[in-house]
């Protein structure tokens, strides 16, 4: 399809790059970031709205380097929602009142672009460029408490890991290329299924395409940036780097391995198994001692992550669904409980867990949103968590992957324990402090809109497994 015509299936992407700058020029003029932050939201609105379906797609767009699919359309929409709930919580975060918020709102809806973008990929370097957009954007809005010296150090450690994946992944797209002479990867998908190729070399690149996207998606062993930088960034980023990108890496990760090397994937399955169980069991088992709530759910999403691979790992239709289905499970409950983190911190200015104690006496209802979050996570039925984790071990037994579901069940029995454990601080102990602020509106409607969700999602999963199985590649 030309480029003039790939064009009008673009527009969504178009409105946030727009709405990025209006509202990078609106800053000069207006400090108000409540006001910036509506503009942002009324534009992810827009977008949803001139969406384009898969069915009104005739082709790849931009000369094959995206492709307008219901499986990116799925990636599309799930990077909206996050960007919308972000964008919320943001409003009601105090530390960002002394900062540029016309620069910030500027660089989130940028991430949103670029994040789209990753989504409908059909190029290994669109892929790279997309990804490297992302990872930039996510190294600013990390380091934005300028004067924060936590901030700073989290952006360092993000940056010098995010590097070394970047280069890694680079280094494997270029023997992709010296195999198969493109970049491609609906050619190159063709040249597998009518020639053969040299095994041994596409196995190598591929595990370390695997290895860079992995630093996205925060699997061992590149998740070392993880704690320090959620707990260094501001907490809507912390909140936007547990959700956002992680979602757009499993998303390339099954368009590359899952559609166009699928053929290949058997070859090095048992090495992907390894890293789901490894993930799963080292993110819970360093979570328990966790005094910073930020750091406890930073090794907590690099479990998830390990449980989300599991789909990854059976490669069937059934596992890429119940991916799907855990990643909107897991952006909600996710984005809902460092919601709840951040009006505790506008009230006590901390986020150990410790500060936490009463809660329930002093804030009920937030201590009942923050409950129900944690308790879905865990994977408590009917939330939408124990609907996830039920989809992806499901899918394990029944392609025989038993000691991959075993050990998913194993780690979530041990994830009870630090996640009740805030919550015993919240119900059980005595508090310590009588402060109350009050609750910015914004956040507390993300907080409602994503409890609403898991709990819709999880009582009432058919309509939205419908959905998953529309988005299927």
């Amino acid at each position: 399809m030309s480029v003039s015509a790939s064009i009008g299936y673009f527009l969504p992407e178009l409105i946030l790059a727009g709405a990025a700058i209006a509202v990078l020029i609106a800053g000069l003029f207006i400090r108000n970031k409540a006001v910036l932050g509506a503009l942002c939201l009324a534009a992810i609105i827009l977008s949803i709205c001139n969406m384009p379906h898969s069915f009104q797609a005739t082709g790849p767009l931009f000369s094959n380097m995206l492709i307008n699919d219901s499986f990116s359309e799925f990636f599309k929409e799930i990077t909206l929602l996050v960007m919308g709930l972000v964008i919320l919580i943001s409003i009601g975060y105090k530390p960002l009142d002394d900062e540029s918020a016309g620069e910030y709102y500027f660089l989130l809806m940028s991430a949103a672009v670029a994040m789209m973008l990753a989504a409908a990929s059909d190029n290994l370097i669109m892929i790279y460029i997309s990804l490297e957009a992302i990872s930039l954007i996510s190294y600013i809005l990390t380091a934005f408490l300028k004067h924060n010296r936590s901030s700073s150090e989290a952006a360092l450690k993000y940056f010098l890991f995010g590097t070394l994946s970047t280069g890694v992944m680079l280094y494997g797209i270029s023997f992709i290329y010296g195999l198969f002479g493109t970049t491609d990867l609906s050619a190159i998908s063709s040249a597998l299924l009518s020639s053969g190729v040299n095994g041994l070399a596409a196995s190598v690149s591929l595990i370390l395409i695997f290895a860079g996207l992995s630093f996205k998606c925060a699997l061992i062993p590149f998740h070392m940036w993880v704690p320090d930088t959620y707990q260094g960034a501001p907490t809507p980023i912390t909140a936007f780097l547990s959700a956002g990108p992680k979602a757009i890496g499993f998303a390339i990760l099954i368009r590359i391995f899952l559609k166009n090397f699928f053929p290949m994937f058997p070859d090095w399955v048992d090495i992907v198994q390894a890293v789901s169980i490894i993930t799963m069991t080292a993110g819970n088992i360093l979570a328990i001692n966790q005094e910073d709530i930020k750091r406890m759910l930073g090794y907590s999403s690099i479990a998830q992550a390990g449980y989300i691979l599991i789909g990854f790992v059976v490669g069937t239709s059934l596992g890429i669904q119940a991916v799907m289905y855990y990643i909107i499970a897991y952006v909600l409950m996710n984005i809902g409980a460092f919601g709840c983190v951040i009006l505790v911190f506008n009230s006590i200015k901390s986020d150990c867990i410790e500060e936490y104690s009463g809660l329930s006496r002093r804030e009920p209802a937030l201590a009942f949103c923050l409950t129900v979050f944690l308790l879905s996570l865990a994977g408590i039925p009917p939330l939408a968590g124990f609907f996830g984790k039920f989809m992806v071990f499901a899918a394990a037994i029944q392609s025989k992957y038993y000691m991959l579901a075993i050990a998913g069940v194993i780690n979530s029995v041990l994830a009870v324990f630090y996640y009740v454990k805030v919550i015993k601080f919240m119900y059980l102990n005595d508090p310590r402090t009588s402060v109350k602020e009050p609750k910015p509106f914004p956040a507390k409607l993300a907080i409602i809109i994503a409890l609403i969700g898991i709990l819709v999602i999880g009582l009432f999963p058919v309509p939205f497994i419908n959905w998953i199985g529309n988005s299927l590649l």
